[in-house]
C-alpha cells in the first residue's frame, strides 16, 4: 500500500524570509541611531507645509529672470564642456581597462583610476577644485570631468568585455593593425551603447552642474543657495521649477541625438515617430480596458 505525500506547491524559503527580518530589525535600529522620529517626523510635515507655502507664486519678476537665465546659461555651458572633455577622456581610458583588448599591466592602473574617480560625489569634487583653483566654472569643470571620466569609463569598459569575440577576429585575420580592429571590430558593436552613456553623462552633469554652485564651483546653484540664505522662498521656487524645465528639455534632446545616430531621423520624422507611438499605447490601452 503506497501512501501518497503531499505536495506542495510553493515551498517557503525559510532563508529569505530570516533575511527579511534581520533587515527590518536592522532598519528599526539605524533608525533609532540616527534619532529618527515619528514626533520629529510629523513636526517635519508642518514645517514643510509652511515652507511651502512660502514659495508659492514664485517670483518670476524681471530681475529674478536675468539673474535665472544668467545662473542656467553658465550651468549649461559647465555640463557641455566637461561632458565633451569628460567622454574624450573615457574613450582610451575604458578601452585601456578592458580586459579581453589589453594585457592586465594596463588595465589595473586603468581600473584603479576608474575607481579612484568613483569615490567621491561630484560635490566633494568641486570643493577640492574649489581650494585648488578657486571660485568659478573652472572648477565645476574640473569636477563634473572626473565624475564622468569614472562613470563612462567604467560602463565603456564592461560593454567592450561583453562583445562577441568573432568579429574582433574577423578583422585581425585580414591582418588589420591595432587601431584598426578597434575602429572595425570594437567599436560597431559598442557605439550605440556609448551614445547612450554619453547622453546619460550629459544629462548627469547638467543636474550636478546646477547643484556644484552650492560651493562655489559655478552654475546656478549659487543663486539658488544665496536665495535660502536670504529666505526669499518664492525666488527659491522660481529657480527650481527653471531647473526642471530645463532638465526636461534636456531628456527630450538627448532622447533626439540617440534617435538620429541610431535611426538617421529627422527632426520632423522623430516627432512623428513618437506621435504614431503614443497613438499606438493608446488605442492598446484602450483595447485592453474594453
Amino acid at each position: 500500500m503506497t501512501v501518497a505525500v503531499a505536495r506542495v506547491a510553493f515551498k517557503p524559503n525559510w532563508s529569505a524570509r530570516i533575511a527579511w527580518v534581520v533587515l527590518a530589525i536592522y532598519v528599526v535600529w539605524a533608525a533609532g541611531q540616527l534619532d529618527f522620529t515619528w514626533s520629529r517626523f510629523v513636526d517635519g510635515l508642518s514645517n514643510a507645509q509652511k515652507f511651502l507655502g512660502r514659495m508659492f507664486p514664485p517670483n518670476f519678476s524681471t530681475e529674478k529672470v536675468e539673474m535665472i537665465v544668467k545662473g542656467l546659461t553658465e550651468s549649461i555651458q559647465i555640463a557641455i564642456i566637461a561632458s565633451i572633455v569628460g567622454i574624450a577622456l573615457s574613450l582610451p581610458i575604458g578601452l585601456m581597462a578592458a580586459r579581453n583588448l589589453m594585457p592586465s599591466w594596463v588595465v589595473w592602473p586603468a581600473r584603479a583610476l576608474i575607481a579612484v574617480c568613483r569615490s567621491f560625489h561630484e560635490v566633494v569634487i568641486a570643493i577640492i577644485f574649489v581650494k585648488a583653483v578657486g571660485f568659478g566654472a573652472i572648477a565645476g569643470i574640473g569636477a563634473l570631468v572626473v565624475g564622468s571620466i569614472g562613470f563612462i569609463s567604467k560602463l565603456f569598459a564592461e560593454a567592450i568585455e561583453e562583445i562577441s569575440p568573432k568579429q574582433v577576429e574577423a578583422v585581425r585575420a585580414t591582418g588589420a593593425g591595432f587601431f584598426s580592429v578597434l575602429v572595425y571590430g570594437v567599436m560597431p558593436q559598442v557605439f550605440s551603447r556609448f551614445l547612450g552613456f554619453a547622453s546619460y553623462t550629459f544629462d548627469s552633469n547638467l543636474r550636478h552642474s546646477t547643484m556644484i554652485g552650492i560651493v562655489g564651483a559655478g552654475g546656478i546653484g549659487g543663486s539658488l543657495f544665496s536665495a535660502f540664505q536670504r529666505f526669499d522662498y518664492d525666488f527659491v521656487c522660481a529657480i527650481l521649477l527653471s531647473i526642471i524645465g530645463l532638465i526636461i528639455i534636456a531628456e527630450w534632446f538627448s532622447n533626439y541625438v540617440r534617435a538620429l545616430f541610431n535611426d538617421n531621423l529627422a527632426l520632423v520624422d522623430y516627432f512623428r515617430n513618437r506621435r504614431n507611438a503614443r497613438l499606438t499605447r493608446e488605442k492598446s490601452a484602450a483595447m485592453g480596458a474594453s
